[in-house]
């Protein structure tokens, strides 16, 4: 099924709940990225989502290979997507993707993910990949 995130509100109720549900409890994801050599990267990740803001977001160190990617891709105005899988229900977020590295801007993702899983370690190179979610498909 797909989902456009700016009609979230019109679906029944019943869908809603359960789409709420399982995009806040606690599950890991998958984040697929491309390499520079057009391949895509997979790695497993938390994420938080911004139904507000129609964002997704992974929070990681400067220095990593899916970081490494998302400031790339950035450029070129590629995207990204980031699914979780729990039985039958899974939802995958998919958009255009940047890379964040300014403070102000990192505290979202960090809030997001403490308030999802656990306080995350600090770093002081951490930076947020940010997905600007345009399409969701699943079944919540």
């Amino acid at each position: 099924m797909a989902i456009d995130p700016t009609a979230l509100g019109e679906l029944d109720d019943e869908t809603q709940e359960r789409f709420h549900t399982f995009v806040t409890e606690r599950h890991l994801a998958t984040l697929t990225t491309q390499r520079a050599d057009g391949s895509p990267h997979v790695c497993a990740v938390g994420f938080s989502y911004d139904a507000d803001a129609r964002v997704a977001r992974v929070i990681t160190w400067a220095t990593s290979q899916k970081a490494l990617n998302a400031g790339r891709m950035e450029s070129a105005g590629l995207r990204a997507a980031v699914c979780q899988v729990d039985g039958g229900r899974w939802l995958t977020f998919e958009g255009p993707v940047r890379l964040v590295t300014d403070a102000d801007g990192i505290k979202p993702g960090v809030e997001g993910y403490a308030a999802r899983y656990r306080d995350p370690k600090g770093r002081d190179d951490r930076v947020v990949i940010e997905i600007d979610v345009d399409k969701i498909l699943g079944r919540p």
